[in-house]
């Protein structure tokens, strides 16, 4: 073999890309092999196109509130062709920047597929590399849940592909995925109809905010099937023909396939190495991402352990700095906050109030209210908030918000969280008025309290 490297990531999305860039930095001799597009899922097809479309969802209700504050201008109109040209240019320029950064870290980067040979053997096409140590951060895929003629619908990779605004569009699932996509072509003016399993959207999420959610979804005209997924899915002339569990048939001009992905592990050649996979087709790893095959790990979607790209570049740098910078760093996914980006958004950390309440005595802080900014233009939507608190020693243990801004501040309110903040420093916390955010330090009386665990 003409070709040694010190690791070799296979998977140049968020994660893999982290962690290469991090082992370089710490001396070692890496490259990375991608078959696509430098910055994975995230770059391409998930977070960043998904926040562009979303920002041009937005501006529909901008025109319309700007009437209330005293502007006047002519009927706007969406151009998704418009979108869709500007989209691909901005995420070649983020895949330059990515490629620019390996480049400048001296990582080696291959265009293929890869193969793994052996635990420290891959191969490109006619080309073999042998490695110290191998890491696998492919990300994943999206599925296709046992419903006949849902492969004939269109993926969420598919969706953001799309050149005109479907006038009826279905989207079959209740995650985060489908609940954004479904917010988003909304505002952009489809006639949106989600069908999930579940009796509210978001499964795992607060209770209290998967009921809002729903609400906010069927007053912004959104038709919710809850308990309800398609018997049959067929294509129709230019559209689809949906049949229901008891018969009752609709028709769409776009389906979206929103339930769920999973790991992208198919044809790598984890065979030859003997690594066995969990149940869910995940790759399982301990908390320094290590597999059981000794110089094997893996990080990010592929491990289906918490499959945000933030996780994924965490857990890459995390390996990267145990195996090449001499530091124990293990990493453990509690108090991850997580942002959903419907309408309105929603920014969680840490414990629902159920789950809270399994685990011992809880007291729970909640406030909504009408955002000044809709309020002034006589609409009624409100947002809510919740802290969610250890009643013994009155930390912070949850912190939930769905309405507008909701991500951003929870992003900042992580930060007291992870610090261990108990409830009397958000008391003591001067508030920042007049913003949405000052609710949070500004709940006095406990709405509910469980004296144990039910």
């Amino acid at each position: 073999m003409s070709e040694s490297y010190d690791l070799i990531a296979i998977g140049g999305g968020s994660g893999g890309v982290a962690a290469a860039r991090r082992a370089a930095a710490h001396g070692a001799r890496v490259a990375i092999i991608e078959q696509a597009n430098l910055g994975g899922t995230c770059v391409h097809r998930g977070c960043i196109p998904k926040k562009l479309l979303m920002y041009a969802s937005q501006f529909r209700a901008s025109f319309d509130l700007a009437a209330a504050y005293g502007w006047s201008a002519g009927q706007p109109e969406f151009s998704m062709a418009h979108w869709q040209d500007a989209k691909t240019r901005e995420l070649e320029r983020l895949e330059t920047v990515y490629e620019n950064m390996l480049r400048q870290a001296d990582v080696t980067v291959i265009r293929g597929t890869a193969t793994i040979m052996g635990a420290g053997e891959v191969r490109v096409g006619d080309r073999t590399m042998a490695c110290k140590n191998l890491l696998i951060a492919t990300g994943g895929r999206p599925s296709t849940a046992p419903i006949p003629g849902l492969d004939t619908a269109l993926t969420s990779d598919d969706i953001l592909q799309l050149r005109t605004v479907p006038e009826r569009l279905a989207v079959v699932g209740g995650g985060y995925i489908g609940m954004e996509f479904a917010s988003m072509f909304a505002r952009l003016g489809s006639k949106v109809s989600v069908f999930f399993r579940a009796n509210a959207p978001l499964s795992g999420f607060d209770e209290e905010l998967r009921e809002r959610l729903r609400q906010a979804m069927e007053h912004a005209g959104i038709a919710v099937f809850p308990q309800t997924l398609p018997r049959s899915l067929a294509r129709d002339g230019s559209g689809y023909r949906m049949v229901l569990q008891d018969g009752q048939e609709m028709r769409f001009d776009a389906v979206l396939n929103a339930t769920g992905r999973v790991p992208n592990t198919a044809g790598l050649g984890l065979d030859a190495i003997g690594l066995e996979l969990t149940a869910a087709g995940a790759i399982p790893v301990d908390s320094y991402s290590k597999t059981r095959i000794p110089g094997v790990h893996a990080i990010g979607d592929v491990t289906n352990r918490v499959n945000l790209t933030p996780v994924a570049i965490a857990e890459g740098r995390a390996f990267a700095d145990t195996v090449f910078g001499g530091q124990d760093t293990p990493f453990f996914h509690d108090q991850v906050a997580t942002a959903v980006f419907t309408d309105p958004p929603i920014g969680t950390i840490g414990l629902g109030e159920t789950q809270a309440n399994a685990r011992g005595p809880t007291t729970v802080y909640e406030t909504q209210f009408k955002p000044m900014q809709t309020a002034f233009a006589g609409r009624d939507n409100r947002s809510y908030m919740k802290l969610v608190t250890d009643s013994e020693t009155a930390k912070v243990i949850g912190i939930h918000m769905i309405g507008p801004d909701a991500p951003e501040i929870i992003q900042s309110l992580a930060v007291a969280m992870r610090a261990g903040a108990t409830k009397r420093e958000f008391d003591r916390t001067i508030a920042v008025h007049p913003t949405a955010a000052e609710e949070f330090m500004l709940m006095r009386e406990p709405v509910r309290t469980y004296a144990a665990a039910t």
